[in-house]
């Protein structure tokens, strides 16, 4: 009772009177709470809680109240500023906003800012920026109560043993920070030691988990083992195996009878396992949102006038030529045809070039081609492929460097510093 009533006089603040609905941001927004309140603070800020709790109730300061009624009112009291603290420091030192701050109040609870603090020093000396941090906060809270010396930083330091750099590592963790609340004896190292196991190089199982970060947190019994089981059934390579796990770990991450339908499905569309293509169709045929992709990639190519059999030869060549945007294939194909004259079906037996960059690689080289084919230095019906397929150095020397005295601005037109029309 003293307790209350020296709350009262030492601490005249502004009544604020509150019920059991009363949102916890309608108290965050009072001036008591525009920074999180220290641990020091907390016995006086526990009793001008209750003393608020007694002014809303009703009752008169010197109405009497029993021992497990003043228990109850000051643990509501202590409850009701850990609360508030949290959505404070979670606000301001995390950079949550009010509403995921109340959200993830409810999972985490402190009273002071040490051991948060601790998590956060951690990580910003790790690499995370700020934003990466306010993405980790908001969706796995728990971790700012993590121990950061015994908890954190090995899983943090192991992944750097491995070859993942800091900028990767933070990127992420921050869109996956579920991999922080495993364990790294039980389940982070035993997926790396398999992953090992099968690409066998710890670059190709960073490029893994860079890609699709899940596959650290798999029980590869369950899919995965029996998944690479069928693909060395069919004398799959061990290094196509590698390649999807590698750069499309997604697609044997399926459930088994799944995959064992689309393995079923690409032997039957003529594809060799002993290629490459054959897992690289695996990938494109698999994925929920696919067969969509698909209609309208055909769609796409029909409207260019690709026939259903020059459609399968594209797919056969390159199975991802199925599921590019149709905005890719549409720039592409217009360039081809529109700007360069050339047959839209010479496209499908060479499905490859719809990958390469229209401003990096297609533009430069085809405006080279356009210039020495106006001079009359090289033929007109040269193939999509010996323009295009070459490395950089390669076709630097067949169509710059071999008529810099014919042309001495080609390098400046394939660079782009120069014009045709200004030739």
């Amino acid at each position: 009772m003293f307790s209350v009533f020296l709350s009262i006089k030492l601490f005249p603040i502004q009544k604020i009177t509150i019920d059991s609905t009363t949102p916890l941001f309608f108290l965050y927004k009072k001036p008591l709470f525009l920074r999180p309140i220290s641990s020091k603070s907390s016995t006086n800020q526990s009793s001008f809680a209750l003393s608020s709790l007694i002014n809303s109730s009703g009752l008169c300061p010197q109405a009497a109240l029993s021992p497990e009624t003043l228990k109850k009112s000051i643990s509501s009291g202590k409850s009701s500023i850990e609360d508030s603290f949290s959505v404070s420091y979670l606000i301001n030192s995390c950079g949550l906003s009010p509403e995921s701050a109340i959200s993830a109040s409810e999972k985490v609870k402190f009273e002071s800012p040490e051991k948060p603090d601790s998590v956060l020093n951690l990580l910003t000396t790790h690499g995370f920026t700020n934003a990466q941090i306010t993405n980790l906060v908001r969706r796995r809270p728990v971790l700012l109560l993590a121990n950061p010396e015994k908890t954190l930083s090995p899983k943090l330091e192991f992944f750097q043993s491995i070859g993942v750099s800091r900028t990767d590592l933070a990127r992420t963790l921050s869109s996956n920070p579920t991999l922080l609340t495993r364990s790294l004896e039980n389940q982070i190292i035993p997926s790396y030691n398999f992953l090992k196991g099968v690409v066998q190089s710890d670059k190709k199982v960073v490029s893994a988990l860079k890609r699709t970060s899940w596959i650290f947190l798999e029980d590869h019994k369950k899919n995965i083992v029996p998944n690479i089981a069928v693909l060395r059934e069919d004398e799959v390579p061990e290094s196509s195996i590698a390649l999807l796990l590698t750069h499309f770990p997604e697609a044997i991450m399926q459930k088994h009878d799944q995959f064992r339908e689309i393995v079923n499905e690409v032997k039957t569309m003529g594809f060799n396992p002993l290629k490459s293509t054959f897992v690289l169709a695996v990938h494109a045929i698999s994925g929920k949102g696919n067969k969509s992709i698909w209609d309208r990639c055909y769609e796409a190519y029909r409207k260019w006038g690709w026939s259903n059999d020059e459609i399968h030869l594209a797919f056969k060549k390159h199975p991802h030529c199925m599921i590019l945007s149709e905005k890719k294939i549409t720039r592409a194909m217009d360039f081809f045809v529109n700007k360069m004259g050339w047959n839209s079906k010479m496209i499908a037996r060479c499905p490859v070039v719809l990958f390469f960059s229209l401003e990096k690689r297609i533009i430069p080289r085809c405006s080279v081609i356009q210039v020495l084919s106006v001079k009359g230095l090289i033929k007109k019906d040269l193939s999509l492929s010996s323009v295009l397929l070459p490395v950089e150095k390669c076709f630097l020397e067949r169509f710059v460097t071999k008529y810099e005295e014919e042309v001495p601005e080609l390098l400046s037109v394939y660079q782009g510093k120069v014009g045709i029309l200004e030739l």
